[in-house]
């Protein structure tokens, strides 16, 4: 099933991540806005100060060339117009009677004054204070070598309340409405990531919740190529293997009450008429209940065994050990049973094949591989047995003539209490669980079983079996 998500509160995650999103965008454009103001004052009075240097050099420079000229500084002591036509001619040269914004804040006739060669005051209107007036700067006016007067000037800290007004006022209200417009823009992003994110986490929190709770078939869907959408899937396939598992565990559990069932049905019945009087309490009875109790005893150490295999905790006594010894001499032991059996075994086994393994552990693997043999494979039929050291480690091949087993079923043989459906079934004998304990008889030294078809026509087993190098094989055995 498809998750689907209810209409729920807001997430607390959501809720969290808009608040420190926003908190540190918010915290960024003010660190901007002040850096920018900063610099904007620290940039600006530097502008003026050095224009205002200049301007005033060159108002000198034209105070001393008027002077030249006339010989005196009565004509603008009499004349303040002549005075401001001046400013604004030696200043702003082609610039119109009246220029205008900043450049004419910097260069307003108010912000100079002129003295005479005895520091008498000729023309500009005097400093407001006393403190005002011990900050101008003055510039000396000479001709000729010979000093005709002073030209002061109001330094760039006097003039920037004015300008503030004009140009910095401006300037930090743009920068305002563009920090106000990234606020928003911060605003809205943190609004869409931390609803877009919290969706998406309030799910994955509500199918956790339905795992733990049972619901197997909770599935999440997978969209994008994105960390979260990686996590969907590895919750899916979390989700399909609890399912899995669970289902295999029913299974199990229900294929292993039907096995337990018919030993003990029988030991049931047997008993019941033995207390009608229907059956004689003899050795040959008391023999029948001894053969299913055997059973039972055998299925429950199958169980057992696999049980522990599923824990890591199977014992496995690992030496050094021939491997091709410990076949043959069980291939020869059952060469009575093959026969008896109406089979023959054709067997190709090297002198020596070392490997890390178990004797007692390894005697059963090739137990259970007879037992299967014996169980499905049809008389007159053929066992061949071959053992050869490849690049890949020790293999053996392990073939038996008809009947085989479906292409598509060859996968489940190792499956606990499975039963291939036709020849091979439970008529033939067997729990079901003798392949699935040498599967783990193999993985317990490190190796590996796999069906396949067998040219023989029925059913061929590969081995896979790590080998014990030489060096290994001198120092363990020395």
């Amino acid at each position: 099933m498809r998750l689907t998500l209810p209409r729920p509160a807001i997430s607390r995650l959501g809720i969290k991540l808009f608040a420190v999103i926003l908190v540190v965008n918010v915290a960024i454009s003010g660190l901007v806005f002040l850096a920018v103001s900063r610099s904007l004052d620290q940039g600006f009075l530097d502008y003026l100060d050095k224009t205002q240097t200049q301007r005033a050099e060159t108002l000198a420079a034209g105070l001393a060339e008027e002077w030249s000229q006339r010989g005196d500084w009565q004509w603008l002591r009499s004349s303040p117009r002549a005075w401001h036509r001046l400013v604004r001619h030696q200043l702003w040269p082609g610039a119109g009677p009246a220029p205008v914004g900043i450049e004419r804040q910097l260069g307003d006739p108010k912000d100079f004054v002129l003295h005479d060669a005895e520091g008498l005051p000729v023309i500009g209107l005097p400093p407001d204070d006393d403190e005002e007036a011990a900050t101008l700067r003055w510039l000396p006016i000479e001709h000729q070598g010979e000093r005709v007067g002073t030209l002061g000037y109001r330094p760039p800290e006097q003039l920037m309340a004015r300008m503030e007004r004009v140009f910095l006022s401006r300037q930090q209200r743009n920068l305002g409405i563009i920090i106000g417009a990234l606020g928003l823009a911060s605003l809205l992003l943190a609004g869409g990531l931390s609803w877009w994110l919290g969706r998406r986490t309030r799910g994955m929190a509500l199918a956790t919740r339905r795992l733990t709770e049972g619901d197997y078939g909770t599935r999440l869907p997978e969209r994008g190529r994105d960390e979260l959408s990686r996590l969907s899937r590895d919750f899916n396939v979390l989700a399909a293997t609890l399912e899995a598992s669970r289902e295999a565990r029913s299974r199990w559990v229900s294929d292993i009450a039907h096995e337990l069932r018919t030993p003990l049905a029988v030991l049931r019945g047997e008993i019941e008429a033995m207390q009608d009087g229907i059956r004689p309490l003899d050795h040959e009875s008391l023999h029948s209940l001894s053969q299913e109790v055997k059973q039972l005893e055998r299925l429950v150490a199958d169980l057992r065994l696999l049980s522990q295999s599923d824990a890591g905790a199977l014992e496995v006594q690992l030496a050094p050990l021939n491997l091709a010894d410990s076949l043959r001499q069980r291939l020869d032991e059952a060469s009575g049973w093959l026969e008896d059996s109406g089979l023959t075994l054709e067997c190709s086994v090297p002198e020596a094949a070392w490997i890390r393994g178990d004797a007692s552990r390894l005697r059963q693997l090739w137990s259970n591989l007879l037992d299967n043999t014996c169980a499905y494979t049809r008389p007159p039929g053929q066992l061949r047995v071959s053992l050869e050291s490849t690049a890949d480690g020790i293999r053996i091949l392990w073939d038996d003539s008809a009947p085989g087993v479906p292409a598509a079923q060859l996968s489940r043989l190792t499956e606990r209490l499975y039963r291939v459906e036709g020849s091979r079934s439970r008529a033939s004998g067997g729990s079901g669980l003798g392949l699935s304990i040498a599967t783990a008889l193999v993985k317990a030294h490190g190796g590996e079983m796999t069906a396949a078809a067998s040219p023989l026509g029925g059913l061929r087993w590969i081995l896979r079996f790590p080998p014990l190098d030489d060096a290994t094989l001198k120092e363990e055995t020395s």
